[in-house]
């Protein structure tokens, strides 16, 4: 298995009997083809035992030879190949320096002394566990009285074994000495040999951290296929085509600058070490050919930064322009979304986890184009996101003097009743130049079949204008407009209806509106909300049914908009609208529209989370909207497409 030795500095040591100055000696193993090792010179000055002088001592190692990978245990052998010079009463070091990722088994240094000479081992070093043992081979060298040898020498005691996470410079230090009876030359030569053995590592079979994703790209276009596979030894790769290996292509990443339709088709990649052979899931790419009259994907509205509240719905949208249509996948934080293939993403219960940045790309035979992105934030704050007001804008007619609008009060896990204040607006609206409003209006609020609040004339009462201006509704024309209005603090959490009608034959543009009166400071995670709106009117050709709503609190609230028509044909509703379209609107500016649901999933569970009734046919013209809205008052507007008829408009907030 391949090594990295790092270079190093050997730690150097001192002689504690001849107190010998230290020498440096620099092992530098440089990583694969072949690891080299190679010293400086080495300089030290020492007095000898016997009594001669050592001025100088030069030892010039170069081209030690090359370090070998081999199977099962890895041996790394450096070789002198020219003799050291050296003096004697010196001191030599030797040593070598090992990664922290080799676990040494032992080393070994190994030579022939010249006649006359004893070498040795003075002190190991910290990292040594003994300072190591010298042999004579059995032809020469005799027991110099010191612990050592004359006429040869082998060091054969391991110095080190343990986890791959110890790591260094290991030096043996040798003292040479001279026999004083003999006229020895004053530089003898020494060659010699360092051998390292590094422990066997355990070998596991490859195991896959990455699969590769399956790719849908525009002929002419980059294709990129990633995968990563761990184990030990490392493995290799191989990627095919349809079972076959392709050609190069031996990389945990395959690219193909410019792909071909004929590049289109099944892959895998396999990964092999000694230890065995994984091949990884088949995944499909799909080329597809450009045509003249194609045009790429462009967005036309990009998806939203959302702030939602911890283990709420968040929704992500987004609008692409193109032809043919394209196919959509979204992606958090760069990566691919398993299954997320729709042009909106929806996230239930959102988590910590879920945080991060989301876009979405759009690919047709045209082309490719990545939206910006949008981030999602959690958040804990009492006050989160929650529907304050709902309000219907319509008109009554001689032939249609009533219309209803129902309200739900509750919520998951609240308690408690709730403060409303419920209008049936008409006279008033004359001050906002609406000149065919209502003259005279009334309304009725109903628990089941009981009447629990109703007013023709509001009279000027002043707890109605006191809740008026907590709940920032408009006031009204005067104390003696024949607007409707009733405040209840204890509303309890249920369904109402709410019949808005004319009074003596009036006709006109009126508003019906329901404020949730609840102080802010008294606003929490038990208070029950207003989690339904909706109404059911005819809607001739040309009109327009405007239904408003506002988000109050701190973060982004999802809410679930229904324009049903077709839908209404299963309850035996005659006359429904065949192709109703919505459209929704912050101030002047329309932040979403549907016109046929698509017969998504998504909107479908959506549905059955809040216990709207569920739309048969897929297919039908039905228009629903799913969006995460940030605080703010936005307007729904609901009109046919070609013919009018009766339509159900309902706004759902989505827990």
């Amino acid at each position: 298995m391949p090594m990295n030795l790092l270079h190093s500095l050997p730690r150097l040591l001192s002689n504690q009997r001849a107190r010998l100055p230290v020498a440096a000696l620099v092992l530098f193993l440089q990583r694969t083809p072949s690891t080299r090792l190679t010293t400086a010179a080495i300089e030290l000055t020492a007095a000898s035992p016997a009594g001669a002088i050592l001025t100088r001592l030069f030892a010039s190692i170069g081209a030690l030879g090359t370090v070998h990978s081999l199977a099962g245990a890895t041996v790394l052998v450096a070789t002198q190949p020219s003799p050291v010079n050296l003096t004697t009463a010196s001191n030599l070091q030797l040593g070598f320096t090992v990664s922290n990722t080799i676990n040494i088994a032992s080393w070994k240094i190994s030579g022939n002394l010249p006649p006359g000479l004893t070498f040795r081992a003075v002190e190991g070093g910290s990292t040594l566990n003994e300072p190591g043992t010298l042999q004579a081979p059995p032809s020469a060298g005799t027991d110099d009285g010191y612990g050592g040898t004359t006429g040869g020498m082998t060091t054969t005691t391991p110095i080190l074994t343990g986890t791959p996470t110890q790591t260094g410079t290991y030096t043996m230090q040798l003292q040479a000495f001279a026999d004083s009876a003999l006229n020895l030359p004053p530089s003898l030569t020494f060659p010699f040999t360092i051998v390292v053995a590094a422990a066997a590592q355990p070998a596991t079979p490859p195991t896959f951290t990455t699969q590769p994703a399956p790719q849908t790209i525009t002929a002419g276009t980059s294709l990129t296929l990633t995968a990563a596979a761990g184990g030990t030894p490392s493995p290799s790769y191989q990627w095919q085509k349809a079972g076959v290996a392709i050609a190069g292509a031996t990389n945990s990443t395959y690219t193909l600058t410019s792909a071909q339709v004929a590049d289109a088709g099944t892959y895998t990649v396999v990964a092999t070490n000694s230890a065995g052979t994984l091949t990884s899931n088949a995944i499909t790419v799909a080329v597809i050919a450009v045509s003249s009259s194609d045009r790429a994907p462009s967005i036309a509205r990009q998806p939203v930064t959302q702030t939602v509240a911890t283990g709420s719905t968040v929704v992500f949208n987004a609008e692409v322009a193109a032809f043919p249509a394209p196919a959509y996948q979204w992606r958090k934080n760069g990566a691919n979304i398993p299954g997320a293939t729709g042009a909106t993403l929806v996230i239930a219960g959102a988590k910590s986890a879920d945080a991060g940045s989301y876009a979405i790309v759009a690919t047709n035979t045209a082309g490719s184009t990545t939206s910006t992105a949008a981030s999602l934030q959690l958040s804990n704050a009492a006050n989160f996101g929650h529907l304050i007001n709902l309000s219907i804008r319509t008109s009554l007619t001689a032939t249609e003097p009533t219309f209803t609008v129902g309200a739900v009060v509750g919520g998951p896990n609240t308690t408690g009743t709730k403060p409303l204040l419920v209008r049936a607006i008409g006279p008033s609206l004359a001050a906002f130049g609406i000149t065919t409003a209502l003259a005279d209006s009334k309304v009725e609020v109903f628990a089941g079949g009981s009447t629990v609040a109703a007013n023709d004339n509001w009279s000027g009462d002043v707890a109605l204008s006191t809740a008026f201006a907590q709940v920032g509704a408009f006031p009204l024309a005067s104390a003696t407009s024949k607007d409707a209005a009733v405040y209840n603090a204890d509303f309890a959490a249920r369904a109402y209806t709410i019949d808005v009608s004319a009074v003596g034959g009036s006709v006109g543009e009126v508003i019906a509106e329901v404020y949730d009166a609840t102080a802010t400071v008294a606003f929490g995670a038990t208070t029950p909300r207003l989690v339904n709106v909706s109404v059911r009117k005819q809607i001739n050709p040309g009109e327009t049914l405007t239904a408003g709503f506002v988000v109050g609190g701190t973060t982004a609230r999802t809410v679930l908009v229904r324009a049903i028509g077709p839908g209404l044909a299963a309850f035996g509703v005659p006359g429904t609208m065949p192709d109703p379209q919505l459209a929704l609107f912050r101030g002047g500016d329309q932040v979403a529209g549907n016109d046929n649901w698509g017969g998504d999933p998504q909107l479908t569970a959506a549905g059955g989370s809040v216990g709207a009734f569920g739309i048969a046919d897929p297919q039908s013209k039905d228009a629903i909207l799913l969006i995460t809205l940030p605080p703010g008052s936005y307007t729904a507007e609901v009109k046919g497409t070609g013919a009018g008829g009766s339509a159900l408009v309902e706004v759902y907030e989505v827990p």
